[in-house]
Parts: structure tokens; sequence; C-alpha cells
């Protein structure tokens, strides 16, 4: 039987080195796009060299409707959910409060925050024992901006992952006696394509860095899929920081 990983916004970055670990480690994976369907099918192929299924899911995560379709989609294709990776997430130009509209905040707050919550909904409900699943582990990806609060940056990102880590907490203490692991990964500076949304230049930001350098995708990657797996059995509502000391 298929056990399916599903990484959204895994086409590219954190979520396609995501998707190759996963697929190394033995798991199916179920990758989940907005937009670029060709960065999709390019990894999916990379996962089926593995020795994998990959499966390709359009959805935009902030749509209760597509994310419901995507599930539907994933359950059709047969096999077990084992595991949700809520990579799917969004930035916008670096700005000062005084400076920012609702409509830059809506969406953040609609892609960030429920777009995790639409997920790890639909999850719960496969894989919840009291349900009928067999249990399974949730990774939400958040951030250190969650803690530092990215002052003069984007503060309304940063509070979007603040309430990604609540969540991550709660519902941890929530869905672990229907034997679902809840937690987290917090990802400090990482090499990928996410900054130039804001208008920052990440690899200025280097020596700000105890380790003195920028993070790869495949160093998250590894964290995420460590916790999905059953090496993490004992870790529960963790929020593992992955930043070079930041």
């Amino acid at each position: 039987m298929s056990t399916w990983i599903l990484i959204t916004g895994g086409s590219r970055g954190i979520g396609a080195a995501t998707a190759l670990r996963c697929a190394a480690a033995g798991w199916d994976v179920a990758i989940n796009y907005a937009r670029d369907g060709a960065a999709a099918d390019a990894l999916a192929a990379r996962v089926q060299a593995l020795g994998r299924r990959a499966l390709c899911l359009q959805a935009d995560v902030a749509d209760p409707a597509q994310v419901a379709a995507l599930f539907e989609r994933l359950d059709a294709a047969g096999g077990r959910l084992v595991g949700l990776v809520n990579n799917a997430g969004i930035v916008a130009p670096a700005a000062r409060l005084q400076d920012m509209d609702m409509a830059r905040w809506r969406r953040l707050f609609d892609v960030n925050v429920l777009g995790t919550l639409l997920c790890c909904q639909q999850a719960a409900r496969r894989m919840s024992r009291a349900q009928g699943g067999a249990g399974g582990a949730i990774v939400n990806l958040s951030s250190r901006a969650a803690e530092f609060g990215s002052a003069g940056i984007y503060v309304d990102y940063a509070a979007t992952k603040g309430a990604v880590d609540t969540l991550t907490k709660g519902l941890a203490r929530e869905l672990i006696a229907e034997g679902i692991r809840v937690n987290g990964v917090r990802p400090g500076i990482i090499e990928t394509d996410i900054h130039a949304a804001s208008g920052l230049d990440a690899a200025a930001a280097a020596d700000t860095i105890p380790i003195q350098r920028l993070g790869r995708a495949e160093e998250v990657a590894e964290a995420i899929v460590w916790l999905l797996s059953d090496a993490a059995s004992y870790t529960v509502g963790a929020l593992l920081d992955v930043a070079g000391g930041r």
C-alpha cells in the first residue's frame, strides 16, 4: 500500500528538498503547488527516479474548496496519508506597518494561517484513529521571524508565523491521543527564492548569523523528515529551529 506524504507548496525550495528526502526515506510524495506546474512535474520525475510514486496536485491552500478537492484527489490515488508538511507560505515586500494595506494582510493570513488550518483539518480527518485512520504526523513550517518579529521588514509575516507556532502547540495536544504527532520547524535565513518577494538581499545577512552562512533547503528538509519519521516518536508539540544559531 502506498504511504503518502503531502507537501504543500512543494514544487520548489524547502518543499522540493523535502519531497526528495521523503522519497529517499521510502514514502510516496504528493506535491501541492499553486502555479508552477512545470516545476512540480520536474520534481515528480525526480521522485519517480528514486523509485517512489509522485502525484502533482494544483490548489491554492487559502481556498477551502480547492483544499477539499486536493485531498479528494489524493484519496482517489489509493494508499494512505501518513504525513502532512504545511510548507506553503508567502511573504510580501519589506515595509513598515504604517505603509501596509488590508489586501496584503488578508492574503498573508489566508495563505500562511488559514491555509495551514485547512490542510491540518483535512489531514486529521484522514489520519485520526478516532475516525478510522492509522495515525500519522504533521509538520508545520514556521520561521524564526515568529520570535524576532521582523521589525521594519514584515511584522505581518512574522505575526502569521507566530500564529502557526501557537497552532502547532495546541493541535499537538489535541491530536496526539488520536495517533497524530504535530510539530513545527522554524527555518532561519535559507537560500531559496522567497527572499526575492521581499526585496531583501539574503546573502548580506550572513554576517548576522552565528554560523556565518545562509542555510540550505536540504538542511531544513532533514529536520522535517526526522519529525515525520518514527525516529521522532516521542516528539510532540516541538518547535525545532534550523537557523544556524540565529
